[in-house]
């Protein structure tokens, strides 16, 4: 059964059929070099993962974005506007949105995630502890658009992207996502988001690579949920974790290399690896405060106030859509 505050959560599934998830898949592996892009990493399993990467000590992302929500939230709050409509793109754990909520207490919020069952979770969490705020969670999968459900009229809106997910999508998906939030906020509304800067490599390396194995975990689970899902035989005993910021494109990636000749089964379809070969699974980029905000300009957005925490690590940005 479900908990009984998830029905205060009126649930919008529109999580994409499995059919598109074996497509991209089917796509990616016959690419070179092969990649599946990064959004498959969430299921249960994954986002479960990516809340203890979160917890390491090398993955300073998360707690230098807390700080700055700690330190900054009422001043964040207030280029928001309170008593509005609160979207956050890629929901995951609960613990940066409570801080923004105390502080700006919107009359409905809509979390957005490609995780059903995660997405599920926290939302009935929150409903339960903030009950005089509407909550309506969507399960869809914003990097194809932003086709929401109705939306009150005659509210401010205003949206959250934490994480520096945007830093997951080449520089023009990243342009063309942002222009989907300018649609979907209307002339005036506002966007919080945090993103992460550049700095020395061996920070990022370190971050991507935790002693304690966690991402590399991640990472392995895409290929755990591939062979549940889709009835793949990817034998992950000769498939590892590598990550390694690339200067050249300002990113760091993941990749899962196999370790000998094999070959993989996936719908009839058989897919021969060399030892070496690789599957491109994620791409993080790293901005400067400029560079974002010439990238947020081209899709509509002025910028209205920007943070950064002391040693220049992270950035959060408030932007506006521009009349």
């Amino acid at each position: 059964m479900n908990p009984p505050h998830e029905s205060a959560v009126q649930f919008h599934d529109m999580h994409p059929p499995a059919e598109d998830l074996r497509a991209e898949v089917l796509h990616g592996l016959a690419q070179r070099p092969r990649r599946i892009p990064p959004k498959f990493f969430y299921d249960q399993r994954g986002s479960e993962l990516f809340e203890a990467i979160t917890d390491t000590p090398e993955y300073y992302p998360t707690r230098t974005e807390l700080g700055l929500l700690e330190a900054h939230g009422e001043a964040m709050a207030e280029l928001l506007g309170r008593g509005g409509v609160l979207l956050e793109l890629g929901s995951g754990s609960s613990r940066k949105i409570r801080l923004l909520l105390d502080a700006l207490r919107p009359a409905l919020y809509m979390p957005l995630d490609i995780s059903r069952e995660f997405l599920l979770l926290s939302a009935g969490e929150l409903a339960r502890d903030y009950p005089a705020i509407r909550v309506h969670a969507a399960c869809v999968d914003y990097s194809q658009g932003l086709a929401l459900p109705a939306l009150p009229e005659g509210l401010p809106r205003a949206a959250f992207f934490p994480g520096s997910s945007i830093g997951n999508f080449e520089p023009d998906q990243a342009r063309q996502l942002l222009a989907h939030v300018t649609r979907a906020l209307g002339p005036g509304g506002r966007l919080l988001i945090g993103v992460d800067l550049q700095k020395d490599p061996a920070i990022l390396n370190a971050a991507y690579n935790d002693a304690a194995g966690v991402t590399a975990a991640f990472n392995r689970n895409l290929l755990v949920r591939i062979n549940r899902e889709l009835g793949a035989d990817f034998d992950l005993a000769h498939f590892h974790h590598r990550a390694f910021y690339a200067p050249g494109h300002g990113r760091v990636e993941m990749h899962l290399i196999s370790d000998c000749l094999q070959q993989v089964r996936l719908d009839g379809q058989r897919f021969r690896f060399e030892a070496g070969e690789g599957i491109h699974t994620e791409c993080s980029y790293k901005y400067s405060v400029d560079g974002f905000q010439t990238l947020a300009a081209r899709a509509g957005f002025a910028p209205l106030a920007v943070w950064t925490d002391r040693d220049q690590l992270f950035s959060v940005h408030c932007l506006e859509v521009a009349a």
